[in-house]
């Protein structure tokens, strides 16, 4: 067995290139959280405890609460291993989300509430998150990440998505912010959260300033953000990358997860909204119609872009969408931040495991089984995989080669040790 602490080789020493992307959706990241965590104990089962997520995919892509999510994955410790195993995000948010979120106190009048809020300024200030943000992440740097890392933010001021990339900031050191200030920049939801200003500094002290909101804006679903980041890389003739054609998407094994939705509701029909104001899109029984279309529409539209094109190219086994479009009432919102609500949401991930791979029908705009497969095993032999990947790239890389040798001269010395 390899020792993890071994960095994932380059793709040019293996067969496939590692992409895992997760999407926006503020408390229901616990969704994707547990999707993770069972990923992560079946990459344990396979390559021992120490295993991280970081250690198999090539880039890490999360939007919002997803950003976090990838920084909590990817972020070193004293150690240089991941801050946070993936079975560690339930628990962060089951902690800290009530104060991320806290809930109205005055019953009398919600609604009343709810739009003198959204009148007066974003829903909450902000000040636990980022304070949290900021202890967990300390000092970390961008070029820090255990592995790449692709995480959208959208620029107020150039009106434009800036994007935060590992692949990027090795040519362009003023993208090398602060884990954190990425963090709360792509988690700030418009109304939700206030949106958020940072600086950075180049060696020759060029200072480049953001004005930045959340990244769902730009894309609630970063798959294809992640595609792209890597795609650019390998035209600019990286070697980290073997040649590969612009279509040859056979080469990717791509793991997208979603945040859920409420799609089965019916939750707004063009009757009643062709009477609305800008309130009713700001607040509507409970949500936020104009958040919920343009996130959803950005999401879905990546995930039916990839679905078509793996299929279209013969590899659809290659790319896993994970997704629950059966959400409902209060577990779909971004923010209700209840112990119950959150305890149902760690349960929606655990019953998402159980159900079929499905595919986004463009027409419905429903999921539909795609085969025979649940979404626990297709994870499971994405976890071979990955596992097989990386023990291929280790094999064939000098460094990883040298550095297996090692870690078995070490366990043989340790037994003649003991034969003596």
């Amino acid at each position: 067995m390899e020792a993890t602490s071994v960095p994932l080789q380059p793709p040019t020493y293996g067969n496939f290139i590692t992409v895992l992307s997760i999407d926006g959706g503020g408390i229901r990241g616990l969704i994707p959280g547990t999707i993770l965590s069972f990923l992560e104990s079946e990459l344990q089962k396979l390559d021992g405890e120490d295993a991280r997520i970081a250690d198999y995919f090539d880039v890490i892509s999360g939007t919002s609460t997803g950003g976090l999510v990838t920084a909590m994955l990817t972020s070193p410790n004293e150690n240089n291993r991941p801050l946070f195993a993936a079975k560690d995000i339930k628990d962060f948010y089951l902690n800290h989300c009530p104060r991320i979120f806290p809930q109205n106190s005055c019953p009398l009048f919600p609604h009343v509430t709810k739009i003198v809020k959204a009148l007066s300024g974003p829903k909450y200030d902000g000040k636990y998150l980022h304070n949290i943000i900021r202890e967990k992440l300390g000092s970390l740097r961008l070029h820090q990440a255990l592995t790449n890392v692709v995480i959208p933010t959208f620029d107020i001021k150039r009106l434009q998505p800036t994007i935060f990339s590992s692949y990027e900031v090795k040519k362009n050191p003023s993208m090398d912010a602060l884990l954190s200030d990425i963090c709360i920049a792509t988690s700030a939801a418009p109304t939700y959260l206030p949106t958020y200003y940072f600086e950075t500094k180049d060696a020759e002290g060029k200072v480049r300033e953001f004005n930045l909101t959340d990244g769902g804006v730009a894309a609630n679903n970063p798959a294809l953000v992640a595609l792209g980041e890597v795609s650019k890389e390998i035209n600019r003739g990286s070697p980290d990358f073997f040649p590969i054609k612009p279509m040859d998407y056979g080469r990717f094994l791509v793991i997208s997860l979603g945040t859920g939705s409420h799609k089965d509701e019916e939750k707004y029909k063009a009757t009643d909204a062709a009477k609305w104001g800008i309130l009713d899109w700001l607040t509507r029984g409970g949500h936020t119609p104009i958040i919920d279309v343009f996130s959803q529409a950005s999401a879905d539209m990546v995930d039916v872009h990839l679905s078509v094109v793996f299929q279209a190219l013969h590899c659809e086994k290659s790319y896993l969408r994970i997704q629950d479009d059966t959400l409902s009432g209060v577990v779909s919102s971004v923010d209700i931040a209840t112990t119950n609500n959150l305890d149902n949401l760690v349960k929606a991930g655990e019953t998402l495991l159980k159900k079929p791979v499905s595919r986004v029908n463009l027409e419905t705009g429903l999921y539909e089984v795609a085969n025979h497969e649940t979404n626990e095993e297709a994870l499971i032999r994405f976890a071979k995989l990955l596992s097989q990947e990386r023990q291929l790239r280790h094999a064939k890389s000098p460094v990883g080669h040298a550095a297996h040798h090692n870690h078995n001269d070490n366990i043989h010395t340790h037994e003649r040790h003991y034969d003596y």
